[in-house]
């Protein structure tokens, strides 16, 4: 294993699979920035599946046993399930998760769960309509999601974490329809605080929902008990429901940061290896891999990199964002959420 300026380990890693999606979120991919006439990467400017799988390979023999394939949304990615089976053939991984809108779903879940894949997490803001619309860009709707977390019940996957993202003023005022509606099955929703990532969703902290709020509200209507967590750096906070009908966990990145424990490493689709969400820049991968690196000059890079990473912005948010009022941020189409 290594480590970084902060002692902290490498264990997890997120692969961005396509720059691409079907939907245009006003907190990632907003229409009016991203239409059609926005040019994203060539194909040839992704990672091949090989590619991936070798990188992954090094990843792994430098502490990582978790890898989550992201986007974009990564089910535009042409046979992800065969890069999925190939995953799973690497000694080392323990988990393989994958985090999708959903719409593409259904017609590919049974053949994700025969790949191997062995987590799904589906980001749904609201149960209702109107607001799914005006927040995804009106891509899609509530009933085609719904119907394909049913879809991934029925390929095989007992859980499925629900991602919510909490917009003040938004979908705030819907989060309760959502508990109602996952309580009692095997899904667990997951509310995460809106935050800075990137800048084309011109983020402002009067937009944020502390998540110690929502668990007040949620508690007025349904008692819940706290959860230990599931391991060290587990970044959502877990709570049961006090009749044990399920579970909800709160992502509070913003007013309770877990820069601390961060273990993750970021890979974006054209191969730059980011060690935070809200980095402005990476380290080429690419190039050398292309070049004829070995896996020796590879690893080299990857741990030079790591060694010297010190980011916790979500801890210096406040003077960061005083200091670097204009800072470039990568977008989190480009490396995941």
């Amino acid at each position: 294993m290594i480590f970084d300026q902060l002692n902290r380990p490498i264990h997890d890693l997120r692969i961005s699979v396509i720059d691409r999606c079907n939907f245009r979120c006003r907190y990632c991919m907003p229409e009016e920035e991203y239409s059609k006439n926005y040019t994203f990467l060539k194909r040839t400017d992704w990672l091949s599946f090989a590619e991936i799988i070798r990188l992954t390979k090094i990843f792994v023999s430098l502490g990582v046993s978790k890898v989550r394939l992201t986007g974009g949304e990564p089910l535009l990615r042409p046979n992800l399930d065969q890069l999925i089976r190939s995953l799973n053939e690497i000694p080392g991984i323990d988990d393989i998760a994958l985090t999708t809108n959903g719409l593409l779903l259904a017609e590919q879940a049974q053949k994700l769960h025969a790949a191997g894949l062995h987590r799904l997490t589906v980001s749904l803001d609201t149960l209702d309509e109107k607001i799914f619309a005006q927040m995804n860009g009106g891509r899609g709707e509530v009933k085609h999601i719904l119907a394909a977390i049913q879809a991934a019940e029925k390929a095989g996957f007992d859980s499925v974490k629900i991602n919510t993202v909490v917009q003040k003023g938004v979908n705030d005022h819907t989060l309760l329809g959502m508990v109602d509606y996952f309580r009692g099955t095997p899904h667990v929703i997951r509310f995460i605080e809106y935050m800075d990532v990137g800048n084309c969703n011109h983020w402002d902290m009067t937009s944020v929902v502390p998540s110690a709020e929502i668990l007040q509200m949620i508690s007025r209507k349904y008692p819940l008990k706290e959860l230990a967590p599931h391991y060290d750096g587990e970044v959502a906070e877990r709570y049961t429901f006090a009749d044990g009908k399920g579970e909800v966990g709160f992502v509070s990145s913003v007013t309770q940061p877990f820069c601390a424990s961060c273990s993750r490493a970021r890979i974006s689709t054209d191969g730059k290896i980011f060690t935070c969400l809200f980095a402005g820049t990476g380290t080429d991968l690419r190039t050398p891999l292309r070049n004829g690196a070995s896996d020796d000059e590879l690893q080299n890079i990857i741990v030079t990199v790591w060694k010297k990473r010190e980011d916790r912005y979500s801890e210096e948010r406040s003077s960061f964002l005083t200091s670097h009022k204009n800072s470039h941020k990568v977008e989190m189409f480009q490396i995941g959420g």
